[in-house]
């Protein structure tokens, strides 16, 4: 799939990218990567597409524009609508005109151990601990609903033992979801249910540590409760990447001699950069050269507010990418619900380490999921959920701009976190201790690095606090500062 330059926005519940300046009809445009993820397999036969009010809010468009797209696709034979207004990719696909070039080229030519909860502490005013998602929005009414079909619904044999790589039915739903959604160009027989990424990339260091890996290449900074325990458990070396404001710093992967390299690429952990397409393409030629695997961690993928639409790596690589997604910071961390999109030449080994570690992730909970899902009801709950975060992420802005001018906001467009850097006369750990004497809870950037050199930050977390917990924090934090100055 083409990876555009957009100045446009991102349909919430469809992966289409547009370039306003390129010249070409909007309504076009959007033609074009509808009919590229139908042609490339990532939109199946029956896939129901989002209404097209709903599509042109998220695109920044007039709905006129998405339905003269949605109408050209039904004539074409793509689309097909149904009674209700319902759109949805036809049956089967039209043959392509002899001579016409592909939708995608077309496209392209338009140019854990322990969890991220780890982040909350408990006895303070206002604790802004990263890693954290609301649990109290969690959409209990509509999981029964899933959960009810599932008991009442399915055939006795799925009760049973599985192999190691889950039940089929939520293989197939992730598929549609991450293909439409994320760009990825997944298949059911490559994914892997597991526990969360903490079990996925558990698993993955151990099946790369037994096919020969002896190094493991991380961001600096990162986190350091997962990849980077888990390979010095298994034997591995670890190296940094630095990061930049843009991600990870291509330019030092050759040096860094690795087997295989985590990535973050959507929204940097901690600092919320975003890989640029070309840094992306440079990752993958470098993989290709070693001969290595990256594994992307697309955490906090659906949480974007005001950026320019990322689509997955793994749709650009899926010999070497492996995707790893979680329910943890859309839903609740509780469900203990992920998965993988592995390689081909991993899956046997990546389903064998899984049904030795634990038999398989719980079944009911497994087909719950793909019925929540394939009901649309994940894609509703997220759109409800977006406002919602957006609002307490702008409540901490204001309050920065407010209190502390001088800090600097970074990584703001996207997930349940900012980080922001300190002005070169405070030190990140005095800072972080006179806080805690204010009775605020937060963290540095500091502990997170490998190699220990770089600029001092906070980061906060902002997913569980009410907007006027998120102001009081903030001039709990700059009474603090106050007394680190000395003023």
């Amino acid at each position: 799939m083409g990876r555009l330059r957009t100045n446009s926005g991102l349909a919430e519940d469809l992966l289409i990218e547009l370039d306003r300046d390129a010249g070409v009809p909007l309504h076009r445009q959007i033609e074009a990567s509808i009919r590229a993820g139908i042609r490339a397999g990532r939109l199946r036969a029956g896939a129901s597409l989002p209404p097209t009010r709903t599509l042109a809010a998220g695109l920044g468009v007039s709905r006129g524009v998405v339905v003269e797209a949605y109408q050209q696709l039904v004539a074409e034979g793509y689309l097909a609508s149904r009674s209700g207004g319902y759109t949805q990719v036809a049956a089967s696909m039209p043959p392509v005109a002899a001579g016409a070039g592909s939708a995608a080229s077309m496209a392209a030519s338009m140019a854990q151990p322990a969890a991220r909860s780890v982040g909350f502490r408990g006895g303070f005013r206002v604790d802004f601990g990263y890693g954290r998602t609301d649990v109290s929005q969690f959409p209990r009414a509509a999981w029964l609903r899933s959960v009810r079909t599932v008991l009442t619904t399915t055939p006795n044999d799925r009760f049973a033992y599985l192999d190691g790589r889950g039940v089929p039915e939520l293989h197939q739903a992730l598929c549609d979801y991450l293909n439409r959604v994320r760009g990825t160009l997944a298949v059911p027989g490559h994914v892997v249910v597991c526990s969360g990424y903490g079990q996925a990339i558990s698993l993955l260091i151990q099946v790369l540590a037994r096919r020969g890996a002896r190094r493991i290449a991380l961001e600096d900074p990162s986190s350091d409760d997962d990849a980077r325990v888990l390979a010095g458990a298994a034997g591995l070396d670890v190296v940094g990447i630095p990061v930049g404001p843009d991600g990870v710093q291509v330019d030092a992967l050759d040096l860094a001699d690795a087997d295989a390299l985590v990535l973050t690429p959507s929204h940097q952990w901690p600092t919320g950069g975003v890989l640029s397409a070309a840094a992306r393409a440079e990752v993958i030629r470098w993989a290709r050269r070693r001969g290595a695997i990256v594994v992307e961690d697309d955490y906090d993928a659906e949480y974007r507010y005001d950026r320019s639409p990322v689509g997955a790596m793994q749709g650009l690589a899926p010999d070497h990418v492996v995707y790893c997604g979680t329910a943890s910071k859309t839903l609740a961390p509780g469900l203990r619900l992920g998965w993988m999109v592995v390689p081909p030449q991993l899956v046997a080994d990546v389903a064998a380490a899984k049904l030795l570690a634990d038999r398989g992730s719980p079944v009911i909970d497994q087909l719950a999921f793909a019925d929540f899902l394939g009901r649309g009801e994940f894609d509703r709950h997220l759109r409800r959920m977006r406002p919602v975060y957006r609002r307490r992420r702008d409540a901490l802005l204001d309050a920065l701009r407010t209190h502390l001018p001088d800090l600097r906001p970074a990584g703001i467009a996207a997930g349940q976190h900012v980080v922001a850097w300190l002005p070169p006369d405070l030190d990140e750990a005095a800072v972080v201790a006179a806080a805690a004497r204010h009775g605020l809870g937060i963290q540095g950037v500091g502990p997170f690095r490998i190699a220990g050199a770089g600029p001092g930050g906070l980061i906060f977390g902002y997913a569980i606090l009410s907007e006027s917990a998120i102001a009081e924090g903030v001039a709990l934090l700059a009474a603090a500062i106050r007394e680190v100055r000395g003023s």
